[in-house]
């Protein structure tokens, strides 16, 4: 009879001791996606202002905080880390001729 108490008892308490580990988890979750898209948000201003170097760093702030928030559903194939770093040398080649178009309109122009 004691055991039966006690198997109710734990069936019954179970999902009150899930639901604020699932709530902690939604929590978690609700920050890394505020962090990630405010370190998008900065990544563009950057871009957009031509600050490479710092697009840079928070590039790799934001892939940090990505492994860390996404633990090992981050981790892709070969392939895919092929074509994310083709992507990103695409971008970065972009922003690039956009600074020197900058730069050779500024030199042409009279002083």
């Amino acid at each position: 009879m004691k055991r039966w108490f006690m198997a109710i008892a734990l069936a019954w308490a179970a999902p009150v001791f899930a639901q604020p580990v699932e709530q902690a988890r939604q929590a978690e979750d609700a920050s890394c996606e505020a962090e990630e898209a405010a370190l998008e948000r900065e990544m563009d201003l950057a871009r957009s202002r031509g600050q490479m170097l710092r697009r840079r760093q928070l590039a790799e702030t934001l892939a940090a905080l990505r492994t860390r928030c996404h633990g090992s559903e981050a981790q892709q194939s070969r392939a895919a880390r092929i074509d994310k770093l083709e992507q990103e040398i695409r971008a970065l080649r972009s922003e690039l001729e956009r600074a020197e178009d900058q730069l050779r309109d500024l030199r042409n122009q009279r002083p």
